[in-house]
């Protein structure tokens, strides 16, 4: 009987594995006779009896872990959910409710294989996506699996859908249509400071600072600090709001989904679809790029990790570029200096320099006026 694997020396140094079914030859990484020898009879175990292989496996791993025979999907899933906190645990744990997890909850991790994953992404969405590939690396990661069960190059990418930022008539209309004076307020804010709903809805009278006109406050996601300067506009709407605490009084105890719902109620009677709260501070990075506002100071303004930014300068934001000769005109304005007048001379405000380049007629209007 013809064996499938041979063992061979490649030019005197490394062993090598061929396979005569696939013809593929795989190196064994070392020089030693004896533990290539060692590992070429594993592979023929491994090939001739597969499931005492995984018997053998387990009881390895058991020596220097007890629970690796034990520990199922759903340990994994409570432990990923409680080194969380706040709303991240929250949203957790709705996720570790999906039935379409059911199918791997009572599942032993080293009895899982890749076809189990990928049936669960088969069958569930952009967020089972993202939360079981949460789930299998941070059971890597513990060594709970020693190895990747699905390789990072064969899972699905996450494909989230269209996002878009609110306009400026869309919003003109929302505000329109808004009769509660804190919610109208409250959307204007927004608007013209791009924060995350539960920031703004947070701000206090304290955050502003009117001597530098500059609101800062602390980011409740990644806990950075977000400094954005204001003008008039801005200036008359919070004249408008609390001198002292809470900018928003009855919004700020509210829950981000009652928030969510009073602005797509609002939104429906404006006749405006596909945004959210959250759009509108995409809509502040796009007007930022449309203006020639530079990155860095965007992203000082929304923040170094806001994704807003990256998305409306990378390819999102449509910017109308001027004329190259509008830019020459521009910058040749910008080198002349007109020289102020003389006090009480306005006779003797001449140019710098002669029409012939020369110095001679400035000369001479400061020797008059000397005289």
């Amino acid at each position: 009987m013809k064996h499938r694997f041979r063992l061979y020396r490649r030019n005197g140094g490394v062993y090598y594995i061929h396979d005569s079914q696939s013809g593929k030859q795989e190196s064994l990484g070392t020089r030693d006779r004896r533990e290539a020898t060692a590992l070429f009879s594993a592979r023929l175990h491994a090939h001739r009896q597969p499931h005492l292989t995984l018997q053998l496996a387990r009881t390895h791993l058991t020596a220097t872990d007890p629970m690796v025979a034990k520990r199922t999907w759903q340990d994994v899933m409570s432990a990923c959910t409680n080194i969380k906190s706040g709303k991240t645990r929250a949203r957790y744990e709705r996720a570790t409710e999906e039935k379409v997890f059911d199918s791997i909850r009572p599942l032993r991790l080293i009895e899982t294989q890749a076809e189990h994953l990928l049936r669960v992404l088969e069958s569930g969405s952009v967020s089972t996506n993202s939360f079981l590939r949460r789930f299998h690396n941070f059971a890597v990661g513990m060594t709970w699996l020693p190895w990747p069960v699905l390789p990072k190059e064969l899972w699905p990418p996450v494909r989230y859908g269209q996002k878009r930022a609110i306009t400026r008539e869309e919003h003109q209309i929302i505000v329109q249509k808004e009769k509660n004076d804190e919610l109208r307020a409250f959307y204007e804010v927004t608007w013209h400071l791009g924060g995350a709903q539960t920031d703004m809805a947070n701000l206090k009278a304290e955050d502003v600072d009117w001597t530098d006109r500059v609101i800062s406050f602390f980011r409740k996601k990644t806990g950075s600090v977000q400094i954005v300067r204001f003008d008039s506009s801005l200036e008359a709407i919070l004249r408008t709001l609390p001198k002292q605490g809470l900018l928003f009084p009855r919004l700020a105890p509210l829950d981000e989904k009652h928030r969510a719902s009073l602005f797509q109620r609002v939104c429906r009677r404006a006749g405006v679809q596909g945004v959210s709260l959250h759009s509108y501070r995409y809509s502040w990075a796009e007007r930022a790029k449309q203006c020639g506002y530079p990155e860095r100071f965007a992203q000082e303004a929304l923040g170094h990790n806001s994704k807003a930014v990256h998305r409306a300068y990378a390819r999102k934001a449509k910017v109308k570029l001027p004329a190259l000769e509008t830019y020459e005109k521009r910058s040749r304005e910008a080198e002349v200096i007109p020289m102020p007048p003389l006090e009480g001379r306005p006779d003797l405000a001449v140019n710098s320099r002669g029409s012939d380049g020369s110095d001679g007629e400035r000369q001479n209007a400061v020797q008059a006026a000397g005289a």
